[in-house]
């Protein structure tokens, strides 16, 4: 497996993840589909993720910054494992 291919399924992973964080967060507007099997699965996959940062940002009002926080550093989790592996394998 060469570099181009590694960086490819990291890319997707990550994509994929961050998709699924932000159908499980559009889906919290709608109650009855948190709570369909899909729903489920999603809050299995999601919440252990978005849950450490709910621990430390505290909904203001209404608004739940946490999950913005959450993708945002995923994006930055996803460059820096990026460039490790360029650094290793590069």
């Amino acid at each position: 497996m060469n570099l181009y291919s590694i960086l490819t399924v990291v890319t997707m992973a990550f994509s994929i993840y961050s998709f699924m964080l932000i159908i499980y967060i559009l889906m919290s507007w709608v109650p009855a589909a948190q709570e369909s099997s899909f729903g489920r699965l999603l809050a299995k996959l999601c919440e252990p993720y978005l849950g450490f940062f709910r621990k430390f940002i505290p909904p203001i009002g209404m608004i739940d910054f946490s999950p913005i926080i959450a993708i945002l550093l995923l994006s930055f989790i996803e460059r820096g494992v990026k460039i490790i592996l360029i650094n290793l394998f590069g």
